[in-house]
């Protein structure tokens, strides 16, 4: 192996590490090689869409979009790690999505009742007196709805091969199936739907202390030093410019950053991803029993 190919696959391993945890490797066999039936498989939208480099912008896209429903915010201000530990917080949330795009049947059904089990002990009222609880289905829509659309949003602008029309809709459709087993309502099945279920949330949001605490954190303040910083400022960069409008300016971001100059950040970054993770050792993957 080259010096260059080695530092590749070392870089790779870091950045894996740092987004699925220091079992990373252990879960990645688990999850792409053990065989069995799955639902679905690697031609299904949600597979491309997952296994792109523009997720990292999505992911981050997804957090800053999510903290505007005060009441979702509180429930992550009051009860997540993500500043203590936002690392295994991270890995957690990656899993989670792995294994219900890419495992065996019965690793992604596990995966969906520890995340209920966990949500029905999730529970309070914001600083202004609003109960609210995690097993909400009308906050699981919310919180599935800003993921979606910052995952679509970042593919179409960075991924390697963008959805046509009709893979959008089976992507909203095959991510809606997941929503709905982990509790949501209402959830969209198809790009026009996720759309007007978007607008159905927006008077709902607002600025709120939490929120602009956690864009802070999430953009100025993350637990990275070294030349990550670098890479991680041009993912949040890519992350601000493809909010709206009427996102970005509660979190106090409109006109910071450019949103010409951001999406430049985002394909930089999203190609040097790419590039990065292409020296991981691949894992062998059987061909699903009986993808759907």
């Amino acid at each position: 192996m080259s010096a260059v190919a080695e530092a590749r696959r070392r870089l790779g391993d870091v950045l894996l590490s740092r987004v699925a945890g220091p079992e990373a490797h252990t879960a990645r066999r688990r999850i792409h090689g053990e065989p069995g039936p799955r639902w679905f498989g690697p031609e299904d939208p949600i597979q491309r869409v997952h296994g792109d480099a523009s997720m990292y912008v999505g992911g981050l896209r997804a957090l800053l979009l999510q903290s505007l429903h005060p009441l979702a915010m509180a429930a992550v201000a009051q009860h997540s790690d993500y500043r203590s530990d936002p690392w295994g917080r991270l890995a957690r949330t990656s899993t989670f999505i792995a294994e219900t795009t890419y495992a065996r049947t019965e690793d992604a059904e596990r995966a969906i009742a520890v995340v209920r089990a966990v949500h029905r002990y999730v529970s309070g009222t914001t600083t202004d007196g609003r109960p609210y609880r995690a097993d909400d289905p009308h906050l699981l829509t919310w919180v599935h709805v800003a993921e979606i659309d910052s995952f679509l949003t970042a593919h179409q602008i960075f991924g390697r091969r963008p959805l046509d029309e009709a893979d959008i809709d089976a992507y909203v459709a095959q991510t809606a199936g997941v929503a709905r087993r982990l509790g949501g309502e209402r959830v969209p099945t198809t790009h026009a739907e996720l759309r007007e279920t978007l607008e159905r949330y927006r008077p709902e949001l607002e600025q709120t202390p939490e929120a602009l605490e956690a864009a802070e954190f999430l953009l100025h303040r993350p637990p990275i030093t070294g030349a990550a910083r670098f890479g991680y400022a041009l993912i949040g960069r890519a992350a601000v410019a493809t909010l709206p409008p009427w996102a970005r300016e509660p979190l106090r971001l409109d006109g910071r950053r450019s949103v010409t100059g951001g999406r430049l950040a985002g394909h930089v970054a999203t190609r040097s991803l790419r590039w990065a993770l292409g020296g991981i050792d691949p894992v062998d993957t059987p061909t699903p029993d009986s993808p759907h």
